[in-house]
């Protein structure tokens, strides 16, 4: 899915001026120690590449549910937004979001209580799926046309410390592991001219609180909370500022013990950023340089969380719980870092690319593409596919003439077939002429990023190969 422009991407930049404003700590500085400097060094690496889903996660936080300025903001806490359009280059707070599906977001403080989340019938065969992220982005709930076969009904989000049961009636009941949780729908749009019946969906949709749903008196409500405002400029300067703050409301599973006593060593997480000021202060150096050494081991990582195949990285997994990452931190923020808010592997897969088979970065400014579907060997998808252009350097969409972002299978039956009844899909800035306009997908002037998704990925996917793109100028 991705207030301000570009925000994430002030996260995702592991910057080696990442700490600079932190070198103005209130106490005199302290005797610089090699080894001191070494284990600081290498914490700040661990803390990066744990953190950076959960800052970023606290950056689209911040501008969808409490900076109301935002032109990126939502809805308040445990009010449901919904979005009836696709999302376009306007959308900046989420890298690598889909313009596939009409999105609707409900930011949840299940502080007080647990929300009630309803979905109403929708019809067999439109895809939709809300898909419930925490704090530290993992994906606890999928309720949906393939999770929960498109049953309607209510089902109970509970934060990381409620102790009730279940009341009757609910369908399912699911446990973020932090305080401030994400649900994000995405309901499938088939043409522009199908956009009144997604209202219609999204009209159903509802968010209440336990105690409303249950016809109750509410319990006390939260305590107000001063949330540290996030842009661009913030986050890449006071990273662990923000990680100290998002770490107050997820507590520690057992995984995290080894990685939460680090941070606590150098006073983050454990209500000490006096402490981490002054540490900084001493080797904001070093902290900049574990940073910034993390952001590339992350960068490094994507390639071997995913199969190579014809210049393309099918990812082996998307987003997941606890228990699918299981402390491998590294995997966590590789997803993060790919594309925030993946959906699980059994939702959808994803195959991403900057390159041609040869390695050459693809660039919009410079070359002509082409991508081949070859007759019979359409991704196979039980829900629909899509292919998404991508501004190589930010990951958002790329404006264009035609206002498309996307090809996608329900766009077929308007499509060019060849003689051979392959599809092909011409990548470019400018129009390859208006006989081929119907196949044509606006690359940006310069880096391109692309992203095949396959929603309800039939078996055969571990078989499937997704073609190369080819040069066609």
């Amino acid at each position: 899915m991705n207030h301000r422009p570009n925000m994430l991407r002030g996260a995702l930049a592991a910057t080696v001026l990442l700490l600079a404003n932190l070198a103005a700590a209130q106490t005199p500085p302290q005797e610089h120690d090699a080894s001191e400097a070494a284990r600081i060094q290498n914490i700040a690496e661990e803390a990066y590449i744990y953190g950076l889903p959960i800052v970023m996660n606290y950056g689209v936080m911040y501008s969808y549910a409490v900076d109301k300025a935002s032109p990126q903001y939502k809805a308040p806490f445990n009010q449901i937004h919904n979005i009836p359009r696709v999302f376009t280059p306007e959308d900046k707070a989420v890298v690598t979001a889909n313009s596939d599906t009409p999105y609707s977001f409900a930011p949840l403080d299940l502080r007080a209580e647990p929300m009630v989340l309803s979905v109403p019938p929708v019809e067999k065969g439109r895809y939709y799926s809300v898909m419930l992220c925490d704090g530290n982005t993992y994906n606890y709930g999928l309720i949906g046309s393939i999770a929960t076969a498109g049953e309607p009904g209510d089902y109970l989000v509970v934060g990381p410390d409620w102790q009730g049961e279940t009341p009757k009636g609910i369908k399912k009941m699911f446990r973020s592991t932090t305080q401030f949780s994400l649900a994000g729908y995405r309901t499938q749009l088939f043409s522009p001219q199908d956009i009144e019946n997604v209202k219609a969906i999204q009209a159903g949709y509802k968010v209440q609180p336990l105690s409303t749903w249950l016809k109750q008196p509410a319990p006390p409500t939260a305590q107000p909370l001063d949330f540290p405002p996030a842009d661009k400029d913030s986050i890449k300067k006071n990273f662990f500022t923000y990680l100290d703050f998002a770490l107050r409301f997820a507590p520690a599973a057992p995984e995290e013990k080894a990685i939460r006593e680090k941070l606590a060593s150098i006073g983050i997480g454990n209500g000490e950023m006096d402490r981490f000021k002054n540490i900084a202060a001493v080797y904001g150096k070093e902290l900049a340089a574990g940073a910034a050494a993390g952001d590339q081991r992350i960068t490094q990582s994507i390639a071997r969380h995913g199969q190579p195949i014809n210049g393309w990285i099918l990812m082996n997994e998307g987003g997941g719980d606890r228990q699918r990452y299981n402390g491998d931190w590294q995997a966590r923020a590789v997803v993060a870092k790919a594309g925030i808010y993946a959906l699980d592997a059994s939702e959808a897969r994803y195959a991403l690319t900057r390159t041609l088979p040869t390695g050459e970065t693809l660039d919009g400014s410079k070359h002509k593409y082409t991508l081949t579907f070859a007759a019979g060997e359409l991704p196979p998808a039980n829900a629909f596919w899509s292919v998404t252009m991508y501004d190589g350097a930010t990951q958002l969409l790329v404006a264009n003439p035609i206002q498309r972002y996307l090809i996608n299978s329900p766009m077929l039956p308007d499509m060019q077939k060849n003689a051979d009844g392959s599809v092909t899909l011409h990548i470019q800035k400018d129009s390859p002429g208006k006989d081929k306009e119907s196949n044509w997908l606006p690359a940006p002037d310069g880096p391109i990023y692309l992203a095949l998704r396959i929603y309800g990925p039939q078996d055969k996917m571990n078989k499937w190969q997704v073609p190369p793109l080819a040069l066609a100028d």
